[in-house]
């Protein structure tokens, strides 16, 4: 959504962050409502999501199961990777409070479908670490960092989080 206010006024008392996109001519200005991402449709079963602070892009195609060509993410494997990416960052932010290490860690994650209706009935998320000799408090403050991340709880309850840790010490 597009707001429209005339030049000099404030818009009902929000500061307006350095990447707030912002056009107009001398008479008014046009302000994109503080969105996160600008997602359009070019078409063809595809979008382009963009990042409204850093510009950057992900395009999405529908999945070939599903009338597209299965060239780029599904909107569906966004969704599966937000979780591994999720539990991965906020690790990253307490292990980093703490001087654990967990740089090179990386997640498999694979998405499981239902139909009737279509969506995503299961993410199991397999998590490995790097070569480092962890504590058990220090793999307690990982494994509860990544099964509390945001995304982890904000998907439906139905959705089964099948989460495994694997230390290679």
């Amino acid at each position: 959504m597009v707001t429209k206010i005339a030049s000099g006024k404030t818009l009902r008392g929000n500061v307006l962050k350095p990447q707030t996109k912002i056009h107009g001519d001398e008479e008014n200005i046009y302000i994109w409502d503080m969105a996160t991402i600008h997602t359009t449709y070019p078409g063809d079963l595809r979008t382009k999501a963009i990042h409204v602070q850093s510009g950057e892009a992900i395009i999405t195609d529908a999945p070939v199961d599903n009338e597209g060509r299965g060239e780029a993410f599904s909107p569906t494997d966004l969704l599966a990777a937000s979780l591994g990416s999720c539990m991965i960052t906020i690790m990253g932010i307490r292990s980093r409070k703490r001087n654990i290490t967990i740089d090179g860690c990386r997640a498999e994650i694979t998405k499981i479908m239902a139909s009737d209706p279509r969506r995503v009935s299961e993410v199991h998320v397999e998590l490995y670490f790097p070569d480092v000799d962890y504590t058990p408090e220090d793999k307690k403050i990982l494994e509860d960092a990544a099964m509390n991340c945001p995304v982890a709880k904000s998907l439906h309850p139905d959705i089964i989080q099948r989460i495994n840790f694997h230390y290679s010490k």
